[in-house]
């Protein structure tokens, strides 16, 4: 990372957004662990691949807050700082709504997303493949695991190849894992 970089990094104030995704904590996610970690893990995700623009950043943390909190009042987002409708608006794009199937909503943000919608979609993913890993129930990790083959490799390739690369090692881990379950 550029001393640029960095700085612009130590300018992006997160903890307003955190304070938010504390509504998440003992939520838990049907791949392994809790929902407040997986936002944190998703920022650095980002992070790790040298993303830092302040309103994907932000969205990270928050990213799951609509779809798995139905009563969290949208307005706190609106009212944290200056970027807040814009990251509001980044977190719908990737916000799964009732009645719309999973196919339906991965499609929608391969065909119609924003480039930070895209990006922010395939980190959310890299951590839940991560997470995978601790689970141990076959089906669920297949069904998993060919979701990501089918919707999130395309989206990953629009945005992404080094991320691509580490979802395609973790379809093959996790692949190697039912193999050998089954043998």
């Amino acid at each position: 990372m550029t001393t640029e970089e960095m700085l612009h990094l130590k300018s992006t104030y997160l903890a307003p957004y955190m304070q938010l995704a504390t509504a998440l904590i003992g939520k838990v996610r049907e791949g392994g662990g809790n929902m407040f970690r997986h936002q944190l893990d998703t920022m650095a995700t980002l992070i790790d691949y040298g993303y830092i623009d302040s309103v994907l950043l932000k969205a990270s943390v928050i990213h799951d807050l609509i779809e798995d909190v139905p009563d969290f009042n949208h307005n706190l987002i609106l009212a944290v700082d200056y970027e807040s409708p814009a990251v509001y608006d980044l977190v719908l794009e990737v916000t799964r709504f009732p009645g719309e199937t999973k196919p339906e909503f991965l499609t929608r943000i391969h065909e119609g997303g924003s480039r930070n919608a895209k990006i922010l979609k395939v980190a959310d993913r890299i951590s839940n493949m991560i997470s995978l890993g601790f689970v141990i129930d076959p089906e669920f990790i297949n069904r998993y695991t060919e979701e990501t083959v089918r919707y999130i490799f395309p989206i990953a390739g629009d945005v992404d190849r080094a991320m691509l690369a580490e979802l395609q090692s973790l379809v093959e881990s996790r692949r190697k894992y039912l193999s050998a379950l089954i043998h």
